[in-house]
């Protein structure tokens, strides 16, 4: 028996030593929101020079989780699987440039929009190619299961398109629209606005655009408490203009919905 409560007495200390780390874990995962992106969207989510993950949207998450007292952790995701991975509980939130689409709403919460966008058709600078009526017979590129690619779907050009290539990233669209793989991309605005004044010469967008459209962040089905919390941090964001100054640096302008 003496030799016994020695023995206790150690497994009980383990005991203890496992179960303290294991509630620190799950307290500092309850204190981190993590947030799906896709880091080769800018100027919304992107990796810099540095790999460093950058972006107006990371800049915008920032604040605002700090506004609700939690840690953030950036989750670069297959963007076409990133209504599984939010309801999988492998992310969070999805805040990316995430257009807020009737379909989408059956899937996933949404906050109220807070940055207007529009589907475009981009194409070389010295293309000749101007309306959408001359993507007849073309080869058009997009990223796959995109609101990009909703957008040309209920267009009426889409019979009349030669070939739709769908890319992984908006980035190998334009790669292969500089080579002469494609004709035109369609892309979000916001996106190809930023490219253009890296690039002055290389692209032009039509005048017509397929579709207007609304960013806003997706959230699980059923948790409406996280929903509530993130929306009143947002809308605290606008009122002391912090969202503003985040728009700013990025877009020169403040473009942050009220």
């Amino acid at each position: 028996m003496k030799r016994l409560i020695p023995m206790i007495l150690v497994i009980a200390a383990l005991f203890s030593i496992v179960t303290g780390c294991s509630s620190k874990s799950n307290e500092a995962k309850d204190k981190t929101l993590v947030i799906g992106i896709d880091d080769k969207f800018a100027p919304m989510g992107f990796r810099d020079e540095n790999n460093k993950i950058v972006g107006f949207d990371i800049d915008y998450a920032k604040a605002a989780t700090e506004k609700m007292g939690k840690k953030v952790k950036f989750q670069p995701i297959d963007w076409s699987t990133k209504e599984a991975e939010l309801n999988s509980g492998r992310i969070d939130l999805i805040w990316n440039g995430y257009t807020i689409t009737d379909e989408r709403k059956q899937k996933v919460l949404f906050t109220k929009p807070y940055l207007k966008n529009a589907q475009v058709v981009v194409t070389l600078a010295d293309s000749k190619l101007t309306k959408l009526d001359d993507l007849t017979g073309k080869v058009v590129g997009l990223q796959t299961l995109s609101s990009a690619a909703d957008a040309l779907n209920a267009a009426p050009i889409k019979k009349k398109i030669k070939t739709v290539t769908e890319f992984s990233d908006n980035v190998q669209a334009l790669t292969d629209l500089k080579s002469g793989r494609l004709d035109a991309v369609v892309i979000d605005e916001v996106v190809i606005d930023y490219y253009m004044k890296k690039e002055k010469e290389a692209f032009k967008i039509f005048d017509e655009s397929l579709a207007p459209e609304e960013y806003g962040i997706g959230v699980k089905k059923g948790n409406d408490a996280l929903l509530e919390k993130l929306q009143k941090a947002l809308d605290d964001m606008n009122e002391d203009g912090s969202a503003a100054a985040i728009s700013k640096k990025w877009f020169g302008e403040n473009k942050v919905l009220n």
